[in-house]
């Protein structure tokens, strides 16, 4: 859909959505190259309202005195408030620009409405290993804007863990090549630099994981992880946790989703599955990471390893839905507790059954107008 619209100069205002190093500003400079576009490029961490205002008039005289478009992309435009996006409104309303904006983050929580409804939304994923290794040759063999001049050589191996460890990030393959080349040195007289798997480990000195503890992806990991347990798969569940506390996710609200889960999933099936939580969260609490990783790691187990049932969870949603929906009638009399004289003297508590001393086995516990209503 993209390629027929850039080809049929037929551009709409655009988000593109997806994690990092997948291309995103690139391809807003393709789409403003092939259709002999102007490119305005702003940054939501730096630009104001005041830079997108200039930017709207500019782009108008273009239009008016050259009949020139603009393109004005917003790198990480999530990251603007909601008075410098509605700023914007205007202008893409009117056709004065053509919006790009590229986000790592939800568009549907971090771009307001009005917005995204002049929008069209373009995912992109993350890029394969062999996307990777195509990027890293053609960067080798380009003379003017890449490492063309250099003799740089891989062994197969090192290519593709290169390629591995980038997991989809174009720049931070780049990046990672362009340390590996500053600190290593030639093989031989004919200064031909041979990168091993072990200089390309050394210039990532650490997994990159992506996983942002506010961000898209964190909930992703965290729904994964859920759904992993609901459905009795504690060897992937525990992949999810090792995910995010690998990543430096706070162990305690891991904790605190465990706690929900365990009532929310397994309920009255295995009642010791809060008390297993709870332990989890106490434990977490009390000693922190990386110790109480196998807190966690024990009670995420035994809750994908419990029986299931979602009875307590539906059966609150019930009375959740008629509470919200109902008039909610007063406590009846004879439940009602009379701690004064006066409360004595209005009938409180009359006619009340006191279980151990009377048979209270007809004894109706709830207002007249829903005693029929069964949650549970």
């Amino acid at each position: 859909m993209l390629r027929k619209l850039i080809v049929q100069d037929k551009l709409p205002s655009m988000i593109f959505w997806g994690p990092p190093g997948t291309g995103k500003t690139t391809l807003a400079q393709i789409i403003a190259h092939e259709t002999k576009s102007r490119f305005v490029q702003l940054s939501a961490t730096s630009s104001s309202v005041a830079d997108v205002r200039a930017a709207i008039k500019e782009a108008g005289e273009q239009i008016k005195f050259f009949q020139k478009r603009t393109i004005v992309f917003i790198d990480e435009i999530h990251r603007f408030n909601k008075a410098q996006q509605d700023a914007f409104l205007p202008a893409v309303e009117n056709g004065i620009i053509t919006l790009i904006g590229a986000t790592t983050e939800n568009p549907s929580f971090e771009v307001n409405s009005a917005l995204l409804s002049r929008s069209r939304v373009f995912v992109l994923e993350k890029l394969s290993p062999e996307n990777i290794i195509e990027i890293i040759r053609h960067t080798l063999a380009d003379s003017e804007h890449g490492l063309g001049k250099q003799k740089i050589v891989f062994s197969p191996d090192s290519e593709l863990l290169l390629a591995t460890l980038a997991d989809g990030d174009a720049r931070s393959a780049l990046n990672a090549l362009e340390v590996a080349i500053d600190f290593s040195t030639p093989k031989n007289d004919e200064n031909v630099l041979e990168l091993t798997s072990a200089e390309i480990k050394e210039a990532f000195q650490k997994t990159h994981l992506l996983y942002d503890r506010v961000g898209d992806e964190h909930y992703n990991i965290i729904s994964a992880l859920h759904k992993s347990m609901r459905g009795s798969d504690a060897n992937a569940a525990l992949y999810w946790l090792g995910r995010m506390l690998e990543a430096g996710e706070d162990p305690l609200y891991v904790a605190r989703r465990l706690i929900r889960f365990a009532s929310e999933d397994v309920g009255l099936a295995d009642p010791q599955a809060l008390v297993q939580a709870n332990a989890a969260y106490q434990a977490s609490h009390s000693i922190g990471l990386p110790e109480c990783s196998v807190n966690l790691a024990q009670a995420v187990v035994y809750l994908a390893r419990a029986p299931k049932s979602v009875d307590l969870y539906k059966a609150y949603g019930r009375v959740a839905r008629l509470i919200h929906e109902g008039s909610n009638p007063p406590v009846p009399i004879h439940l009602r507790n009379a701690p004064t004289k006066l409360m004595q003297d209005l009938d409180y508590g009359k006619d009340y059954l006191y279980p151990p001393d009377k048979d209270a086995s007809e004894q109706c516990y709830l207002p007249e107008e829903i005693k029929d209503q069964k949650f549970i």
